[in-house]
């Protein structure tokens, strides 16, 4: 099968509200979707599947809210590596911390830029501690975040 989404995917109108109403709740019904769009549910089942195949869509997943389950810091971390060769093996490492919740290899001052989640500040130093004695990682740069102000998905 052509993988759809290497080629770019059109999306019509009636396409873009399906994913505009999914990205407010994942869990909204075909049928709410359907009365919404003016198309049948059977079709709007159709274009999900459609968009999922071509990788328009990726996941449908309920967003975990940090600050009510205890984690009220967010820092966003710049890790040096001492070498570019370093970084398949940083990521292994980063993937067994928890707390590091993305990981995004980057052009700049830094070979990795980390978004961490923490319980406090004291928590942000263990875990900043454990980052900094993975081998390959020469210095680390944090952030705190204070508010976030925006967070959304991209409409198209």
């Amino acid at each position: 099968m052509k993988n759809l989404a290497s080629a770019g995917y059109h999306l019509d109108a009636i396409d873009k509200e399906i994913i505009y109403l999914l990205m407010d709740n994942a869990k909204t019904s075909l049928a709410h979707i359907a009365s919404h769009v003016g198309i049948s549910t059977t079709a709007v089942h159709q274009r999900i599947k459609k968009l999922e195949q071509a990788g328009v869509i990726e996941n449908s997943i309920s967003f975990l809210n940090p600050r009510k389950v205890g984690y009220k810091v967010t820092s966003y971390m710049g890790v040096y590596l001492d070498q570019p060769s370093h970084y398949n093996e940083i990521i292994k490492s980063l993937e067994q911390i928890n707390e590091v919740v993305e990981a995004h290899y980057t052009t700049g001052n830094y070979t990795v830029f980390l978004k961490v989640l923490a319980k406090d500040n004291d928590h942000l130093m263990e875990i900043l501690s454990k980052i900094q004695k993975l081998k390959g990682v020469m210095r680390t740069e944090t952030f705190i975040s204070l508010e976030q102000s925006i967070s959304r998905q991209l409409k198209v």
